[in-house]
C-alpha cells in the first residue's frame, strides 16, 4: 500500500506566536521511535521552521488534539497548568459495551508494566500506583456501539484505555487492553477532542476543537457531538 503522504499545514488547528496545535492522525507517533516512522514533532517543527516544547502526548493508535509551545516559557505555563488541572481536555471514546451508569467518575490506581507498554487499573493503591481520575457521560449510542465523552483530570500513561478496560468496557480496536479484535488499520476509536486552557501570555481562556475523525463510524455520531 503506497504511504499517504501528510502536509504539516493540513493537521495545523490553531497557531500564535506562543503555541501550536495540531491534529494528530492515528497510527503517528508524536515523538520519533524504534520504527523510523515520521512523528509529530517532526512534521510540526518542519512547519514552524523553529525548536518546539510538546506539553501533551497521545498514544500511536490514537488521534485528536496535540499542543506545542514555541519557546519553553510557552510549554512551561500548559505543563503548571496541567499539574493544577486548570488546563481541561475532553476525548471522545467508542466502545462495544456500556459502563453501568451513563455518566459518572471513574477512579483507579495506575501501575505502569513498562516492558509490556501497557498499565494496570487498579482498585486500591499498590507499590508505584499513581491515582488516576475521569469523569464520563454517555452522549449516544447505536444498535452496537457507545459514544462518551470523557474529561481527563489526571494525565496517566493508557490511563482512559486501562480504566474502560477495567471496567469491562474498552475501547473499540483496543486488543491491548480487552476489545476482540483490531481495527483493520490498527486505531483504536478514542480522539483527543478539546482543550480549554489560559493563554500563556495573553491570560484569556482559549478552546481549541480537533474535527472528528473522517470514517464511517465517527460520522455515524458526527450530529450528536455537534450537539454537545
Amino acid at each position: 500500500m503506497e504511504e499517504q503522504i501528510i502536509r504539516p499545514g493540513d493537521l495545523v488547528l490553531y497557531k500564535d506566536q506562543q503555541i501550536i496545535a495540531l491534529n494528530k492522525p492515528a497510527g503517528m507517533p508524536v515523538q520519533a521511535d524504534q520504527s523510523g516512522a515520521k512523528s509529530l514533532f517532526d512534521l510540526a517543527e518542519i512547519y514552524a521552521k523553529k525548536n518546539l516544547y510538546l506539553t501533551n502526548r497521545l498514544d500511536r493508535p490514537v488521534a485528536g488534539l496535540v499542543l506545542f509551545g514555541k519557546n519553553a516559557q510557552a510549554a512551561a505555563a500548559i505543563h503548571q497548568q496541567l499539574q493544577d488541572r486548570s488546563l481541561n481536555k475532553t476525548y471522545l471514546a467508542i466502545t462495544g459495551k456500556k459502563l453501568p451508569k451513563d455518566s459518572g467518575q471513574l477512579i483507579h490506581h495506575i501501575k505502569k508494566d513498562g516492558t509490556k507498554n501497557r498499565s494496570l487499573a487498579l482498585d486500591n493503591p499498590d507499590v508505584d500506583t499513581q491515582e488516576a481520575i475521569l469523569n464520563y457521560d454517555l452522549i449516544d449510542a447505536s444498535d452496537r456501539y457507545f459514544l462518551y465523552k470523557v474529561e481527563l483530570l489526571t494525565g496517566r500513561h493508557h490511563q482512559i484505555r486501562a480504566q474502560f478496560g477495567q471496567m469491562g468496557c474498552p475501547i473499540r480496536g483496543d486488543e491491548k487492553y480487552g476489545f476482540k479484535r483490531q481495527n483493520k488499520d490498527r486505531s483504536i476509536d478514542l480522539f483527543c477532542w478539546k482543550m480549554e486552557f489560559t493563554h500563556p501570555t495573553g491570560g484569556d481562556r482559549k478552546l481549541i476543537e480537533a474535527p472528528i475523525p473522517d470514517l464511517p463510524l465517527w460520522n455515524a455520531f458526527a450530529e450528536k457531538i455537534k450537539s454537545v
